[in-house]
């Protein structure tokens, strides 16, 4: 009786010992050194950015150029305005840039759709200077037209001069404007966002490989650029999916192609060993209702036009903390998608995410009796 007294006793003192190391908090160390003049850990989902070091300092990009140059591309390409089967007449200007290439051959025609894979898998400056040339009609303005899509998307710390990343004193990007940048090209167009994972390509019976190492070393990567002056050392961006997460990574101005590679790589384990990221609620699913006044209903749904992703230290979900603020006294008439509150997501005193509560529907002014019904109320409230 007393050994099975003592064997019951063993086994809860071990259950609730098991228990509490489960629900126990990962500590979190420091990122690891990368040797780079400046990097980030950005959350795709939730944006967030997990570690940095200088992220807002800009600095030279050098071929990581070739990213928003790819961007402007696709946006063309989205449009209608080009498609990927159009020729273009390889310039002499083109030919004759310096740096990497993909080898065309002044005069010849070669379609969009081999340009794009030679910038973006060779890194190929010929390649580029024939994009940009076919879009704008000069480099230079096609520098003018990255830098105005640049100030759409948010790019603050990032100035543009030509389309290659060579050296100018006028042309520099900063770390978290880079994955930024990665992230909407990953989200606005995953059909093209499949050649950055390419790892060879041949033009002219010339088979060159991609410049990403993490491409043969990791299976969970899958681009994203890679970029070397001698002025602005060894950069790489980089993006990897385990299970549902997927993390950007970016060092600028690191010593060599195998330090750059090795930083991205250990960012990368940082990220996914100690973060996790979930989604909390989905877009356009009501959240609350609330009072308004003079309006053809009395009520308006809220909840949030984006889906609300939070990235936090792992073990931590169960101590999240979601709260909504909503604004007081809502008029009429109000349209969908208008800002009425927001969403707020805390861990413990942090705020980890906060969004806004928007109106799902359209609510027009209501019926003269029902405006003056509401303000007789709203003097006594």
């Amino acid at each position: 009786m007393h050994k099975r007294l003592f064997c019951l006793v063993l086994t809860v003192f071990f259950t609730a010992f098991y228990s509490a190391a489960q629900a126990a908090p990962l500590p979190i160390p420091k990122a690891p050194s990368t040797g780079a003049k400046s990097f980030v850990i950005m959350d795709f989902d939730s944006q967030r950015v997990i570690a940095e070091e200088k992220s807002d300092q800009s600095v030279e990009p050098a071929s990581i150029t070739k990213l928003m140059t790819a961007y402007v591309v696709f946006n063309e390409l989205a449009s209608g305005n080009i498609a990927l089967t159009d020729l273009v007449t390889i310039s002499e200007k083109a030919w004759r840039t310096p740096g990497s290439r993909m080898f065309v051959e002044v005069g010849k025609q070669v379609s969009v759709q081999d340009l794009l894979l030679g910038m973006i898998v060779q890194s190929g400056n010929d390649a580029t200077v024939a994009l940009a040339e076919y879009i704008a009609g000069s480099e230079d303005t096609f520098a003018a037209l990255m830098n105005k899509t640049a100030e759409e998307i948010g790019l603050k710390g990032s100035h543009f001069a030509n389309s290659t990343g060579l050296p100018d004193e006028n042309h520099h990007m900063t770390a978290w404007d880079i994955a930024h940048l990665a992230s909407i090209v990953i989200e606005r167009h995953p059909e093209y966002y499949k050649w950055y994972s390419q790892k060879e390509y041949t033009f002219n019976d010339i088979t060159q490989y991609n410049r990403n190492k993490l491409l043969w070393r990791d299976d969970s990567v899958d681009g994203i650029k890679t970029g070397h002056t001698d002025s602005a050392g060894y950069c790489l961006v980089t993006s990897a999916k385990k299970d549902k997460m997927r993390l950007i990574t970016v060092v600028l101005g690191t010593g060599s192609e195998n330090a750059r590679a090795d930083a991205s790589q250990a960012l990368l384990n940082y990220g996914f060993r100690f973060f996790e990221t979930h989604k909390l609620y989905d877009a356009g699913t009501s959240l609350a209702s609330s009072r308004i006044w003079k309006g053809s209903s009395d009520a308006v749904p809220l909840g949030l036009d984006r889906i609300l992703y939070v990235t936090i230290p792992r073990g931590q979900y169960e101590a999240l903390d979601a709260s909504m603020k909503i604004d007081n006294r809502i008029m009429a008439p109000v349209s969908a998608g208008t800002p009425l509150g927001s969403v707020q997501v805390r861990l413990g005193e942090d705020i980890v995410a906060e969004q806004p509560l928007v109106s799902l529907q359209d609510v027009a002014e209501g019926s003269f009796w029902q405006r003056i019904t509401d303000e007789a109320l709203l003097y006594f409230e």
